[in-house]
């Protein structure tokens, strides 16, 4: 490995940690910088600002999470899709407080997105790899109604994530989720009749 993916490679990971014990307005490019035992210049270098380097570290870190997911809920392979469902509901109630700081960053980049291309196409690009990776684990197909199904899934997942950092009061998780889905369920396959 070269010495300047190296470097790249620590800035990411000093800023995860960052994310995981920092609040966010003390993730500043000196505190990544001395996390990841990096020259503050190497920012710049690397990422062209403190902010693309969050984003490129916020969308890694998503990943990790995604994978964390797969493999809590790999070991059902043997179940069916529904219970590899619920139970990466579960995991993600289990998971989702070590990973707020992470979180409130991504809900950042996702308000700065419409006015930064660069921050726009860095997370389109994060969707469009997660996609497939959701519809698999869920079985939904790599076709376009499985990718569009395992997108509702992440809009789910997004929006009671960001509904809960506002408030844990509005954590809906467990049967309460299952029972939710049902209910939408039953809109939705009544309305098509």
């Amino acid at each position: 490995m070269s010495p300047q993916r190296s470097n790249r490679d620590q800035l990411v990971e000093g800023t995860l940690r960052c994310l995981e014990r920092l609040p966010a307005e003390r993730i500043t490019a000196r505190a990544i910088a001395d996390e990841a035992d990096a020259n503050l210049a190497s920012i710049g270098y690397h990422f062209g600002s403190k902010d693309d380097l969050v984003t490129a570290a916020v969308i890694e870190g998503l990943d990790r999470w995604l994978d964390e997911i797969e493999r809590m809920v790999g070991d059902l392979q043997s179940t069916t899709p529904a219970d590899r469902f619920r139970r990466a509901s579960v995991v993600v109630q289990e998971t989702r407080h070590r990973h707020t700081g992470l979180a409130q960053m991504f809900f950042a980049a996702m308000a700065k997105a419409p006015h930064d291309a660069r921050v726009r196409e860095r997370l389109a690009a994060g969707f469009r790899k997660t996609r497939p990776a959701v519809a698999s684990l869920f079985e939904l197909g790599q076709d376009q109604a499985g990718l569009d199904a395992a997108g509702l899934a992440l809009a789910q997942f997004y929006g009671l994530l960001l509904q809960t950092l506002l408030d844990p009061a509005l954590a809906i998780d467990g049967d309460r989720l299952q029972h939710a889905q049902q209910r939408l369920y039953r809109l939705t396959s009544t309305t098509q009749q």
